[in-house]
């Protein structure tokens, strides 16, 4: 085909198309130049050609309801825009230039052609966000081991026996099946429990059980169950965050496939994961803690290039990070105490949504008439230990060693009380520090009737109002390109793109009696209980998994380079595949916190 000078046929959306659609665009397209101030597309018209810019500057404005129009979005060179205006007969937004401009014009017709002989193609601009993500999920570097799934793996097969079984006869099955683990039924429970080796070895060993004794009583429940469609590396995740080396493989019509083992899965998928996992289980001290918790940014490195998923990422993070403040809290709260008290983490650590170690952001819910003195020292100790491991102190002071976020459940409850009354400053900061809290060491149990204190809270109205309006309060950043609506740093992700979306879940969750904690798991919910739309739910997590992987790429950066890490990228340096992705994102954004206005009657 004969090349166009200046248009890469070779870049996102174009090689969607194979040979001959590429070299029909090319002997069809054809370049014009606008002046300044020039309109490329009207609101509410059709468009005789898409667009491809080739130099100067475009701004794209949106209609408002009650009259004029709103700045929406910039496009500078190798951007596409008109797509829409020419596939459905009608734009959305109005195209002018900024200054002088040069752009490739795609006339209507082959344009409208390309999209019907070449779904994919269309998909880029048909399907959202999503969709786009996964047609150039292929542009990056995948490790083949990642996309093997659970069902691909070499499952051991799954032997059912019966509680009565003696221990002596449970031995001789597994050595003679070959197994690890026997699943064991017992018309007690509903469903099987499973007793691995360990747990018989333990039991003669340790217990000195009787040989005749029968293994029921042995048995683990519930079972940690993956599905055959699972990818190795969220079964992987599963075995750290719950500390097994064994996982059920169940099938969707709730058959057991068979079980799977840590041994099975390095044979697919050797992870420094599990060298970590093994580190912490072998440390006895916060030295040797600490040194297994340095593995961890290097983990994070290395998986973001091979191409792993943000949420396993941050899945498997989560499971370490929760393993280090565990084995702290156990070294420095004495195991008779542990029973008492629940130590609780919040924030994005609470959402499982942390990746590049940030701040500490936890409290401590503790047995009402708990008499502990040493509980202010223990809780001083478990911070500076936290520190000493890598995590940061909080500015914000939201720690255990501060008595504000140590409470017993009663105080919690009244806190919670007094938060339904105080809908603003320190009080709404809490709140939505509060909202994201989970358990990862001491009592669970304790933590429970403060999380129904919580979720009692989306019954009000009025805080609901008030607490959803802060999802409002940072402008979306969508004139970055070029004019930049940040500092000399860059665009702050944080505050125009993440924390919309995860505050506006997080009020739209506990508006509904969603208790679920991480923004994917509340945006899943909400449109399964139809209080989110389908096509908006589908790209929302498709939004955040665009800023937190630009994030995690500048953090790692930064720390290359010696510097602190922080939630700004430089939009200048990104390519045009990142730039194209980050746009739709932010759009995405956009469209939420409308939905999000809406919902609660805030105020444009």
């Amino acid at each position: 085909m004969d090349a166009v000078p200046g248009l890469d046929l070779d870049q996102p959306p174009f090689d969607l198309l194979d040979a001959a659609g590429r070299a029909r665009l090319a002997a069809s397209v054809d370049l014009g130049f606008h002046g300044p101030g020039a309109t490329l597309i009207e609101a509410g018209q059709a468009s005789p050609h898409a667009f491809v810019l080739l130099k100067g500057r475009v701004h794209a404005y949106q209609p408002r309801a009650g009259g004029g129009e709103a700045h929406f979005a910039d496009y500078g060179p190798g951007d596409v825009f008109g797509a829409w205006a020419v596939m459905a007969g009608r734009a959305r937004l109005t195209y002018r230039t900024d200054g002088e401009c040069l752009a490739f014009l795609i006339p209507a017709a082959v344009f409208r052609r390309l999209i019907d002989d070449y779904p994919r193609f269309a998909a880029w601009f048909n399907e959202g966000l999503a969709t786009k993500g996964r047609l150039v999920a292929s542009a990056r570097t995948w490790s083949p081991e990642l996309a093997t799934r659970v069902g691909d793996a070499d499952l051991a097969p799954a032997v059912r026996v019966a509680s009565t079984l003696p221990v002596a006869e449970a031995t001789r099955v597994l050595r003679e099946r070959r197994v690890d683990c026997l699943l064991v039924d017992d018309p007690a429970h509903v469903g099987p429990g499973i007793v691995t080796r360990t747990d018989l070895l333990e039991a003669l060993a340790l217990e000195r059980l009787p040989l005749d004794a029968p293994v029921g009583p042995l048995a683990n429940r519930p079972l940690l169950c993956v599905a055959p469609g699972d990818a190795l590396f969220q079964a992987m995740a599963a075995m750290t965050e719950h500390r097994v080396e064994r996982v059920v493989v169940r099938g969707g019509d709730g058959d057991i496939h068979g079980t799977l083992g840590i041994a099975e899965v390095l044979s697919h998928f050797a992870s420094h994961s599990h060298l970590i996992g093994l580190r912490l289980a072998r440390a006895r001290s916060l030295e040797a803690i600490t040194r297994a918790a340095d593995g961890v940014h290097a983990l994070i490195r290395g998986l973001s290039r091979q191409g792993v998923r943000m949420p396993d990422l941050m899945q498997l993070v989560s499971a370490l990070n929760g393993r280090v403040m565990a084995q702290i809290f156990d070294l420095v709260v004495p195991e008779e105490m542990r029973a008492h008290v629940c130590l609780l983490v919040m924030g994005s650590e609470g959402r499982r949504e942390q990746l590049v170690r940030t701040d500490q952001d936890n409290a401590l819910v503790v047995a009402d008439h708990l008499d502990w003195p040493g509980m202010e020292a223990a809780m001083a100790r478990f911070s500076q230990a936290l520190a000493q491991a890598g995590y940061p102190p909080c500015p914000g002071r939201v720690m255990v060693d501060n008595p504000h976020w140590r409470l017993s459940v009663s105080q919690w409850q009244a806190r919670i009380g007094h938060w339904r009354h105080d809908h603003g400053g320190a009080s709404a900061l809490d709140l939505s520090i509060a909202l994201d809290a989970r358990p990862v060491a001491g009592n669970p149990a304790l933590f429970a009737p403060v999380k129904d204190a919580l979720m009692a809270l989306g019954r009000d109205e009025i805080l609901m109002h008030h607490l959803a309006g802060a999802a409002l309060r940072f402008e979306t950043p969508l004139t970055f390109f070029g004019r930049m609506r940040g500092d000399a740093h860059g665009i702050d992700l944080k505050k125009g793109a993440i924390f919309p979306v995860v505050h506006g879940l997080r009020c739209l969750a506990l508006h509904h009696g969603i208790r679920a904690t991480g923004s994917i798991e509340r945006c899943e919910a909400l449109v399964a209980a139809g209080r989110l739309p389908q096509a908006l739910g589908r790209d929302l997590p498709q939004a955040l998994d665009v800023f937190q992987r630009m994030r995690l790429e500048a953090q790692l950066a930064a720390l290359d380079h010696g510097r602190a890490p922080d939630n700004h990228v430089d939009t200048g340096g990104l390519g045009r595949l990142d730039r194209e992705l980050l746009r739709d994102a932010l759009r995405v954004v956009k469209e939420f916190r409308d939905h999000v206005r809406r919902a609660f009657h805030l105020p444009d």
